[in-house]
């Protein structure tokens, strides 16, 4: 998914704002970013993977959710 909407806004954010279907269902979240995988001792995203020429400093710019990086990112692979 993109990381962002249209408008530039963030769509990883501290609480969903819509309608919810089910509640802490969702474990991992792939975007043009990055990959973040649920890191259930600290209830946040834990960024695991990074998209080739993004910084972390990018993604932490466009989350406003508070985020947890892995102390060695990984660069995502490209076909």
């Amino acid at each position: 998914m993109e990381h962002c909407n249209r408008k530039g806004a963030p769509k990883i954010i501290p609480e969903c704002t819509l309608p919810l279907t089910g509640l802490r269902c969702i474990d991992m979240i792939i975007t043009d970013l990055c990959v973040m995988v649920m890191d259930e001792e600290h209830r946040r995203f834990r960024v695991t993977e990074i998209a080739p020429g993004v910084t972390r400093e990018e993604i932490e710019t466009k989350t406003t959710a508070e985020l947890l990086f892995a102390d060695e990112l990984i660069e995502i692979a490209t076909a």
